[in-house]
């Protein structure tokens, strides 16, 4: 009888105690991500303008679950706010704005200064020429302050140069660099500054793993900072593939970019499993290729053999922001689902990617459970 009882209370135990860890996995797994970062950094997604402006419930209802940050795609660079000189429509981004607020969200600006998506007047008089530098800086000047200051205590940080550094070190010879100089830069983080002296203000770039390129924005950084010009953190933007860029090159840049007293931020985040047939283009958004049959192999879904080199992809890079959460303050992903993302366009057109942690279902992949399982050890 006494066997009997001690049996007893050994399976009533192991019972128990099976029932507890399933109860804990199970509210493990129902954390959102952002949750799950909470004690780490902001986890945050980039919105298009159809997301922006409602007409996509279901996708924004996984933003309010799992993201404290948002950036707007394109709703906030200059060749959408300002399309003709001195006429600024606002439209989309005071929604965008709005949307963050009422959601209690960290918002990010984007992008005030870039060489693309820039409106051709910018550059130009009424002849065509170019216009002068006092015109071009007068110009970036009027922008910035009016789109900064319209935000003023909204919000939070501002990517206020986008691209400017070429892969080799060297400054993209865009407009900005032919007419001023190099000296464009400081002025718009400056013209930020004034705009908004609370605000965080940010250098955003591709391909920031590269050794030449980090090389190159260390030593704009480093001007900036011995002319006193506020620059707080250093945007690496996450466009990686299933072998490229190395991880030991990209960690080697978060420790260099946080060594000039700079927070890094992991922005633009996703992961494409389609070959590229040029990973030297970063994220050129100019790069275009001709479809071809090859370069878009999963149009039916994903092997099983792809899938697992995507988590583990993933898992090794989130495991990487865990690893340096002191200097690390936001990863965002480049948007939200599968469906939505540009890199099912860029750079061939017509091809099916699946670069996002949310599927065209906007059902988390299983992959959200194992990076949530990561932020809570």
């Amino acid at each position: 009888m006494k066997k009997r009882n001690l049996i007893f209370i050994a399976i009533l135990i192991l019972a128990t105690y099976g029932f507890y860890s399933c109860n804990n996995e199970t509210t493990d797994n129902s954390k959102s991500l952002k949750e799950a970062f909470s004690e780490q950094f902001y986890i945050g997604t980039a919105l298009n303008a159809r997301q922006i402006m409602g007409h996509d419930s279901a996708t924004m209802a996984v933003v309010k679950k799992h993201f404290n940050s948002i950036v707007a795609e394109n709703c906030m660079k200059s060749g959408m706010i300002q399309r003709s000189e001195g006429e600024f429509n606002f439209e989309l981004a005071d929604q965008f704005v709005k949307f963050g607020e009422e959601n209690d969200m960290f918002i990010i600006g984007h992008t005030l200064i870039w060489h693309s998506q820039a409106p051709r007047w910018f550059f130009t008089d009424e002849e065509g020429n170019d216009v002068s530098r006092d015109v071009l800086i007068e110009r970036m000047k009027n922008h910035i302050h009016t789109v900064v200051g319209r935000y003023k205590g909204r919000v939070k940080g501002w990517d206020v140069m986008n691209e400017a550094i070429l892969d080799d070190g060297s400054f993209r010879k865009s407009k900005y660099y032919e007419i001023i100089g190099e000296d464009f830069i400081k002025l718009a983080f400056q013209f930020a500054h004034e705009a908004d002296p609370e605000a965080e203000l940010y250098y955003n770039d591709y391909s920031m793993a590269e050794p030449g390129k980090r090389s190159g924005v260390v030593k704009m950084v480093k001007n900036l900072q011995e002319q006193a010009i506020k620059i707080d953190a250093i945007g690496m933007q996450g466009h990686i593939g299933l072998d490229n860029p190395s991880i030991q090159e990209f960690e080697k840049s978060i420790e260099t970019y946080s060594g000039l007293g700079l927070k890094v931020m992991v922005t633009e985040l996703e992961l494409t499993v389609l070959p590229m047939p040029d990973w030297s283009a970063g994220a050129e958004i100019s790069t275009d290729y001709e479809y071809q049959k090859e370069l878009n192999p999963y149009t039916e879904g994903l092997p099983d053999s792809v899938n697992v080199a995507f988590e583990n992809r993933y898992l090794d890079f989130f495991k990487l922001f865990l690893k340096h959460q002191d200097v690390i303050s936001r990863v965002t992903l480049w948007g939200v689902n599968d469906n939505n993302s540009w890199k099912n366009n860029w750079p061939v057109r017509g091809r099916t990617d699946y670069p996002l942690l949310f599927d065209r279902n906007n059902e988390p992949k299983p992959v959200v459970a194992k990076i949530i399982k990561e932020a809570l050890k």
